[in-house]
């Protein structure tokens, strides 16, 4: 077999690798991208593109039926065509996904090859009926959702995050098993579609790590919808029932056992590295498959890197896209970027949104720094007020001696852009008193950071 040679093989199409290639292919190396299914990986298909559109179709579902509150009338029931749903989620996906393909296959020095990818040494590849070899090589493969093994999972259907979004007809009740990001963005949007939902959590809190102030509104926010929540859920099993899925519980309250017409499972996410073939390459995984890298993302082998979600360093496509940014640094520009300089951001696309960055309030304490912390609730924000939508509260963490910014959490409408006056302020090392002394846009819901600053107590 003829073994085609390129200077660089990038394994899977999602956020860091397109990029990769880009900046590869503009430096003069000839580059093989391969892609075993979708392009442009799970935000675009699975992840962050199908289920922010489903979640901007749940929030005008749920704006209608308030419309009352807002001095607008709408005569009749507020019905959802979740074939209409789909079909909106669908289109906007395919735009994005053809977007990449077509942007990869039209780009000059890179051939695309469709398939599974295998290692059949540290720098050989096979794709199919063909082998290709390069001196580096990049993982982008991403994830997957976890299939627990819970007594009577096989006997019973089952959604996960990928099968849920194919669903074109509204579950009569829909429990969730798993209750963080992705069981929560989920169970609030199905309910505002109009089904009746129940969240199973095996912790005593929803997002368990988050701070105690911040689970407890979040579970208010998805009872005051009419969401059920469950928790203490301490041996979670399944039965079918006719045509129905009866989950047991056995929570420390309430019945143990909920009868659903569909069943998610929303229990975490694992790295697809467990068909690579890297036991070819020495390449190290971690206990859980992650591959081991450095502060660079550079694996165990010489040569071979790893980006996104399959790394174990952020899961977010924020955090795959750096990576490539830190890779292409070091490689193309001599510019020794590293993982470490991240600061931790994210966000929880529930309504009203969560946005966390650096430290939570539980972690300061136990780091013993001598901090102050500010808190304001969502009701004195008056752009809040003003779009009805005044649920949550913002908090934000001090170091009391450097005065930098430790951490902060904002639950409430817009909080997901807010939140980054806060992140750019804590890269730039500055001090909290940058921002409080900012003067900010009226009105926004940026413009009580200052305020917030300005009232700072010791954190005990």
């Amino acid at each position: 077999m003829t073994t085609i040679r390129f200077d660089d093989i990038i394994i899977g199409a999602g956020q860091a690798g397109p990029s990769l290639a880009g900046r590869l292919t503009q430096a003069g190396r000839k580059v093989a991208m391969i892609e075993r299914k979708l392009f442009g990986g799970t935000c675009v298909n699975t992840g962050c593109t199908p289920t922010k559109t489903m979640v901007a179709s749940a929030y005008a579902a749920h704006l209608a039926r308030r419309a009352a509150d807002y001095g607008v009338e709408i005569g009749g029931p507020i019905d959802v065509d979740m074939k209409a749903v789909k079909a909106r989620k669908d289109a906007v996906v395919a735009k994005s996904r053809n977007g990449v393909e077509g942007w990869l296959r039209g780009m000059e020095n890179c051939t695309v090859y469709t398939g599974h990818a295998s290692f059949e040494s540290a720098n050989e590849v096979r794709v199919g009926d063909q082998l290709l070899s390069a001196e580096r090589i990049f993982l982008n493969v991403g994830g997957r959702a976890v299939k627990p093994d819970l007594p009577g999972i096989h006997e019973i259907k089952y959604l996960d995050n990928v099968s849920m979004m194919d669903l074109d007809v509204l579950p009569r009740h829909l429990v969730v098993v798993g209750g963080s990001y992705v069981g929560i963005e989920f169970g609030q949007m199905f309910r505002r579609f109009g089904s009746e939902v129940t969240i199973v959590e095996k912790s005593s809190r929803l997002v368990s790590h988050e701070d105690e102030d911040v689970s407890i509104a979040v579970k208010e926010i998805l009872e005051k919808e009419g969401i059920h929540v469950r928790l203490h859920a301490e041996c979670i099993h399944f039965h079918a029932h006719g045509t129905d899925v009866s989950v047991g519980v056995e929570c420390h309250d309430g019945d143990p056992e909920v009868l659903g017409s569909h069943v998610l499972l929303a229990v975490g996410r694992r790295p697809n590295t467990d068909d690579l073939g890297v036991e070819k390459t020495g390449l190290k995984l971690d206990e859980h498959g992650f591959v081991v890298v450095d502060d660079q993302l550079r694996t165990s082998v010489p040569g071979i890197w790893a980006m996104g979600d399959c790394n174990g360093r952020g899961a977010f496509t924020h955090t795959s896209y750096n990576d490539f940014e830190i890779v292409a640094a070091n490689l193309l520009e001599n510019s020794p970027r590293r993982v470490s300089d991240r600061i931790l951001a994210y966000a929880l696309y529930m309504d009203p949104p969560l946005a966390r960055v650096g430290m939570t309030e539980e972690e300061v304490c136990k780091s013993g720094k001598p901090a102050l912390i500010g808190t304001r609730p969502m009701t004195k924000v008056s752009r809040a007020v003003e779009k009805g939508e005044s649920e949550g509260f913002m908090k934000i963490l001090v170091d009391a001696e450097s005065k930098r910014i430790l951490g902060a959490s904002i639950l409430g409408v817009g909080g997901d852009e807010a939140i980054h006056c806060i992140l750019d302020v804590m890269y730039a090392k500055a001090p909290y008193t940058t921002i409080q002394h900012a003067v900010h846009i009226h009105p926004t819901v940026s413009e009580l950071i200052p305020t917030m600053l300005a009232d700072l107590k010791p954190l005990t």
